[in-house]
């Protein structure tokens, strides 16, 4: 069954539509048995709104479509299509299976946009209807397109699941309302924690000091309870680190802000700290009062020549979050194709597109922010104020960015979580509004988050055998965004979580809803799939004894102190108050003319630590550095080319080199384990690697999200743009080429 525009324009439009008729007419009545065997799975607390039969699911395979006969159907928790044929899907071979999320399941809060055919014109859905589509195309933010025809639908089921699904997944809601709640109700009794999950919530006041010990960060730090039942402030978690200096009166004083919080420690002592802004006001007295106070709380974490802060203001001129808004919503636009013509017609324009989008320059300027303050903290040991109006988007950003270059422990799965605890849900990222859970605001829908995987995703690509993790981990935690079962994601700050659980209640016989953390992946993934999201290229760090210890930490530290210029002399008489007055111009809202960290002289360190850096070999559990020249910022083909079949490659990708380490890795045990036979030897023998790879007969780039698909036989630039493109020497000239996506 073909895409119904194109058919229908055809010169045999009359032949094949009444074939079409015909197939439908005859499946129609062969399935109707089977469609009482389909049955639709629903969550604890999950509840069936409305559901249409007799509907096509389009599936793109080769230079046109067919369709999968079945319901279409909406919940509160899902949009979900139950083919006929599913059973006969339902093998071996779909291996990396989400428990939770089937593959024709879409979460509410995963739908984009909604767009209906009428007359062959594809337009947007949104409110009340007039005329109801023939056809139903639905975009998700996971980038998955999904083509539903409703033709011979009956048309009150039209009428009703076209509604239902708009209405569900655009009007506005209010948090109680989600259906994490209802799910967190329903299944509360089964609700268990994963022993295995050791990842560090902060959430509690021992958590913070075992950070700082970790750290070493104990020795200037300190972690306080003042806000414990956030009686200070709803925007800051109940325990967090202050400068031991600072005085509990100073903290409850502005609300919490304009307080310098503690987020990492470097092994020099050098710290990365940050700061929201204090409230911006008319009146010159209390102005004066907040200057005065910033004076005082600035000489309690700088102190020259011993402790010396640099400002970085992330709230003026560095990265406006419209800016994000807008270059994702661009960027996004490359990989939600309708049909495989539309591919290949936007092919030929593919670097035009991807540049003027300007998601890959914005993922270098972040990048490149985290390693001046990198080159700042350890090159200069100086500690680091970041500065942000409520510390919340770009400050998370940053900072986590900072600590995963600097801190290897941050690299290792449990470490990223607790570094992602710490810094976002805990630092009171605003998840719930910058994903626009509730659909009440799209001005403050910002993909800050994912901005921050896709920067991570950068040195993943880039320096493999660093992290524990692979690159399949970070796209299931791009997609958990999505799944209002977990509580990680959708909340806007710890106080919002807690009040709305229940916690601190007066009832006594109120007991507050357990939720889920997006932690714990055995309620998405069994354990064979879960190993796809552990890299084998992780090069762990040898356990050295207490005798091997010392001197390997001064070589590390050695090797981290990278040769720059000499030595700075301590700062001039007026730096200090050059200094002061910029940080509290900042914090009251001044406009500055320029970034502190634009100077000349900052660029010149900047380029020589860096050379430097990228002319030694790679310390993978020591200082971590992206390249971030031209071609080195590349397009996260896993997460965004995943549903294309056009832009797979066939055998190639990161599978490829997966599966022959694997294949080498057995080689590896088998030899070993001949060596021990030799040797008798009674050990038990080490665990069988990972198979998901070699069972796989039907391997591409797209795997694991998806199973081998056939190109579509389109010609490598349209025929319908030679006209346009002029002989081969002036297109030779263009800048735009055709470029095979697979090797994006």
């Amino acid at each position: 069954v073909g895409n119904l525009g194109g058919f229908l324009s055809s010169p045999s439009s009359v032949e094949i539509t009444t074939c079409f008729i015909k197939y439908v007419e005859i499946h129609t009545n062969e399935k109707e048995v089977t469609e009482k065997e389909v049955t639709l799975h629903l969550l604890p607390g999950e509840q069936l709104l409305c559901e249409a039969s007799t509907v096509l699911k389009y599936v793109q395979e080769d230079s046109c479509q067919h369709g999968v006969y079945g319901r279409l159907v909406c919940t509160d928790f899902k949009i979900a299509f139950l083919g006929d044929d599913e059973s006969a899907l339902d093998n071996d071979e779909t291996q990396f299976k989400n428990k939770v999320i089937g593959e024709n399941d879409i979460t509410l809060h995963c739908v984009d946009q909604i767009y209906g055919v009428f007359d062959e014109k594809k337009k947007t859905l949104f409110g009340q209807l007039k005329k109801y589509p023939e056809k139903l195309i639905i975009h998700c933010k996971d980038l998955r397109v999904f083509h539903f025809c409703l033709r011979y639908t009956k048309e009150e089921e039209v009428k009703r699941i076209v509604s239902g699904i708009i209405h569900h997944t655009q009007a506005p809601k209010l948090l109680k309302r989600l259906f994490l709640f209802s799910y967190a109700t329903a299944a509360q009794n089964n609700a268990a924690a994963d022993p295995k999950n050791h990842t560090v919530m902060f959430d509690t006041l021992k958590d913070w000091c075992w950070e700082l010990e970790r750290t070493k960060g104990n020795m200037k730090y300190k972690a306080v309870s003042v806000n414990e039942g956030y009686k200070v402030c709803e925007r800051l978690p109940a325990y967090f680190v202050v400068p031991t200096p600072l005085a509990e009166e100073d903290v409850q004083r502005f609300q919490g802000h304009g307080i310098p919080i503690w987020c990492w420690s470097c092994h020099n002592g050098s710290a990365l700290l940050k700061m929201s802004a204090l409230p911006k006001e008319q009146d010159d007295g209390i102005l004066q009062i907040q200057k005065s106070f910033l004076d005082g709380i600035y000489k309690t974490i700088h102190r020259p020549p011993y402790e010396i802060v640099k400002t970085e203001d992330l709230s003026g001129n560095f990265l406006p979050l419209q800016e994000i808004q807008t270059a994702y919503s661009k960027f996004k636009q490359l990989f939600l194709i309708d049909n495989s013509t539309e591919f290949w017609d936007t092919d030929i324009k593919w670097f035009s597109l991807l540049e003027s989008s300007s998601w890959l320059d914005i993922i270098r300027r972040c990048l490149k922010k985290a390693i001046e303050i990198t080159e700042c903290m350890e090159a200069q040991n100086m500690n680091i104020l970041l500065l942000e109006e409520n510390a919340s988007d770009l400050c998370c950003l940053i900072s986590s960015l900072v600590q995963v270059m600097m801190d290897p422990h941050y690299r290792t799965r449990i470490g990223f979580q607790s570094l992602v605890q710490k810094e976002w849900v805990m630092g009171g990222h605003c998840f719930l509004d910058r994903c626009n859970h509730l659909r009440q605001s799209d001005k403050e829908e910002v993909p800050v988050f994912l901005l921050f995987l896709d920067c991570v995703w950068q040195l993943v690509h880039q320096h493999p055998p660093a992290f524990e993790f692979t690159e399949t981990y970070l796209t299931v935690l791009s997609d958990s965004l999505y799944i209002p079962i977990f509580s990680t994601f959708f909340f806007n700050s710890p106080h919002q979580k807690d009040t709305n659980v229940g916690r601190g209640s007066q009832d006594p016989q109120s007991k507050p809803l357990n939720l889920l953390s997006v932690w714990d992946w055995s309620v998405q993934f069994e354990p064979k799939a879960q190993t796809l999201l552990k890299n084998p290229l992780y090069m762990e760090k040898p356990k050295l004894d207490k005798g091997q210890r010392k001197g390997m930490r001064f070589k590390h530290q050695r090797q981290l102190s990278l040769p720059l210029t000499q030595s700075k002399s301590s700062p001039k008489r007026g730096f200090f108050r050059e200094e002061t007055d910029h940080l509290i111009k900042n914090l009251l809202g001044k406009r500055i003319s320029k970034l502190i960290n634009s100077s000349d002289e900052l660029q010149d360190n900047f380029r020589e630590f860096y050379d430097s850096w990228h002319s030694k070999p790679t310390d993978y559990h020591g200082l971590l550095l992206p390249h971030i020249e031209g071609p080195e910022i590349r397009v996260w083909a896993q997460r965004y080319l995943r549903w294309i079949p056009e832009a797979q490659i066939l055998g190639g990708g990161t599978v490829a080199t997966m599966s022959k380490l694997l294949e080498m890795m057995e080689e590896v045990q088998s030899l070993q384990e001949k060596i021990d036979e030799r040797h008798h030897s009674q050990e038990a023998p080490q665990a069988e690697p990972p198979c998901l790879l070699r069972n796989s007969a039907r391997l591409s780039s797209l795997f694991p999200f998806a199973l081998l698909q056939r190109h579509s036989s389109k010609p490598v630039l349209p025929t319908s743009g030679w006209k346009a493109l002029g002989d081969e020497e002036d297109l030779a000239k263009r800048e735009d080429e055709f470029v095979d996506l697979g090797e994006v």
